[in-house]
């Protein structure tokens, strides 16, 4: 491709459905197909001279179909969000976050009514705010959750750009909450809690493009909440992996995981 327009012979080998395409072409054409309308009457007229079966088969279906949509009675517009949020954000999403929320204010009114008293140093908050965006994340690219996460998955721009698109969403709304809580409660600082979140956040992406997102911050959770979280409520501990001297561990974390959902970028379009 060049940097304005796709070679003939590369329209031509996607039109004849060549198998020999790589799939990183084959998904960087077809994004450029969506924005360009002179690369896009191209392939139609590659259709037509290199896959007149195609062709024929298309003008058998739109003769069908065309009585049908001229009698048929176009539904009222039901938009009630802006194109932007379908575009950062799922519907399934929705009462994940209202969740995540949820779990964060059932904390802060732990915290506020003398929780720290029972559990000794260990804040309520502080055990969970470090995974707490993983449960909203589980959700972002799930095929469980998302009833439409087969025609997500096969659109152009699936892959890596939606998934982080659907992350960032998630962190906007989890991160200012544990804010909040923090700032109101004063048993946490965000520096104890803010980059260990976020270096999970980026684990759970990396692992995400070997076992699949959902299943990667599952584990996460479950882990965290076994090895760490259960025993410091236990003793009344804070954790020493939350400890301030242990800051450049998590940045290690962080580094790590973003570099690895860098190098695994293909792989998301897989998934």
């Amino acid at each position: 491709m060049s940097t304005d327009h796709a070679s003939m012979r590369l329209i031509d080998e996607y039109a004849r459905g060549d198998a020999a395409m790589a799939a990183d072409t084959v998904w960087a054409l077809e994004a450029h197909l969506e924005t360009c309308a002179l690369c896009r009457s191209r392939l139609a007229a590659s259709v037509a001279t290199e896959a007149p079966g195609i062709a024929a088969l298309v003008d058998t279906v739109r003769a069908g179909l065309e009585p049908q949509l001229d009698a048929a009675v176009r539904a009222p517009s039901r938009r009630y969000r802006p194109r932007w949020v379908s575009a950062w954000t799922t519907p399934v999403m929705v009462p994940w976050l209202a969740m995540t929320v949820t779990v964060t204010l059932l904390a802060l009114l732990l915290a506020a009514a003398g929780a720290p008293a029972v559990s000794g140093a260990a804040s309520p908050a502080l055990l969970i705010a470090p995974v707490l965006p993983l449960c909203a994340v589980a959700a972002a690219w799930s095929r469980s959750l998302d009833p439409a996460h087969e025609l997500t998955a096969s659109t152009p721009r699936a892959g890596l750009p939606l998934l982080l698109r659907r992350t960032i969403s998630v962190l906007a709304v989890v991160l200012p909450a544990l804010l909040v809580e923090g700032w109101l409660t004063g048993a946490m600082t965000a520096a104890q809690w803010l980059l260990p979140s976020l270096a999970f956040t980026s684990t759970a992406l990396a692992l995400g493009s070997v076992v699949g997102v959902t299943r990667a911050a599952a584990g996460l959770v479950v882990a965290w909440g076994a090895v760490i979280a259960a025993p410091a409520w236990g003793t009344g501990r804070v954790p020493v992996i939350l400890r301030p001297d242990q800051l450049p561990v998590w940045g290690a974390l962080l580094v790590l995981g973003t570099g690895a959902v860098i190098a695994r970028r293909r792989a998301y379009s897989a998934l």
